[in-house]
């Protein structure tokens, strides 16, 4: 058995890109998810500046939608393995058979590899624009002092599952200031910054901004709560103050089941006040009761044990609420593109 072990332990660490392959068990459908995910924030915030209907695709904004995809993707792979290197005490009781608790591979291994995905990270943040650049390195400075040490010593209750989602928050706030920095300053505010360069914002892009980011802040809590009540043991070993932690696991599921109903009403309000279309809204609001009601079932249940075992699984079926409404957004502004570009197709032969 050690010789299994130690072969497997020397897998991982010579060859890096199987091991990232199978260091989490991502789904393929959740790995396409992030691609739709980032490049819909982007475009999102690129149609929300026309109030009369979304404008021709332009090459203008084909290379802020790619620098988002990288950025982002990179960024998401050093949190979740700066997430590993800080957790590893909490993995230990919650998530043994993950890379640094199973041996696979030291925290200083994957301390090396976290430094490379956060170097590309900036490289790719750069490139998209300086305010990009600020917006990465003031999220990652946050994300690491809160996950190394803030979460474990500041004892306000639920201070962890308070601040957490904000990681996820540099989502629709990239995709806004990568168009607020990529295209002419003709926007109704416009701004700049010795160094970071400037901000040309329109007017109407400040609402669907606010409640894109109010979404992702409730979706994502919604499912770290869930989540939080399956890791309860572990973080109340280390001190860490979470709902469940502070308030118990059933009231930890009613704010969760309360933050996913705050989110769907978000949802909607988006579709209301933005150019998404019912290609968005019919299948968010199917996504958004079936999720309820998964959620409501996490509050029924009576037994501590069976609520812990579920935690991890609704905490599942959050993070793919959180997925499928971004990837809902990509797809119902990519249609509205095709179908603008079709007619102006159309128009163009008549």
């Amino acid at each position: 058995m050690e010789q299994i072990a130690e072969s497997k332990k020397e897998f991982f660490l010579t060859r890096p890109v199987q091991f990232l392959i199978h260091w989490r068990p991502f789904p393929p459908y959740e790995l396409i998810c992030y691609v739709l995910m980032f490049a819909g924030a982007t475009m999102f915030a690129w149609a929300t500046m026309f109030t009369d209907g979304i404008y021709l695709f332009s090459i203008e904004i084909i290379k802020p939608i790619f620098l988002t995809i990288a950025t982002l993707y990179s960024g998401f792979f050093a949190a979740l393995i700066w997430n590993d290197i800080t957790d590893k005490d909490i993995d230990i009781v919650v998530h043994p058979t993950r890379a640094i608790p199973s041996g696979h591979i030291s925290s200083k291994k994957f301390f090396a590899i976290a430094l490379v995905f956060s170097a590309l990270t900036f490289l790719f943040a750069v490139l998209t624009s300086p305010w990009c650049l600020l917006l990465v390195g003031v999220t990652a400075l946050f994300v690491a002092v809160h996950n190394k040490y803030l979460k474990k010593i500041i004892k306000l209750p639920a201070y962890s599952e308070i601040f957490t989602p904000v990681q996820w928050l540099a989502v629709p706030l990239f995709g806004f200031f990568a168009i607020f920095t990529a295209l002419p300053a003709t926007g109704d505010i416009n701004l700049s910054v010795p160094v970071l360069g400037y901000l040309s914002i329109h007017r109407a892009q400040l609402l669907p901004m606010f409640l894109l980011v109010l979404f992702t802040y409730f979706a994502d809590d919604a499912h770290d709560l869930a989540e939080g009540i399956h890791d309860v043991e572990g973080d109340r070993r280390l001190g860490v103050k979470t709902y469940a932690t502070s308030f118990g696991q059933k009231n930890a599921a009613k704010i969760s089941f309360c933050m996913l109903f705050i989110s769907g009403i978000l949802g909607i309000l988006l579709w209301f006040f933005t150019v998404l279309s019912l290609i968005f809204l019919i299948p968010f609001v199917i996504l958004w009761f079936y999720t309820l009601d998964q959620s409501y079932q996490l509050i029924k249940t009576a037994d501590d044990l069976q609520r812990k075992h579920m935690g991890k699984i609704m905490g599942k079926k959050g993070y793919d609420y959180l997925l499928f409404s971004f990837s809902l957004i990509f797809l119902d502004v990519f249609l509205q593109l095709i179908n603008a570009e079709y007619l102006h197709w159309i128009n163009s032969i008549v």
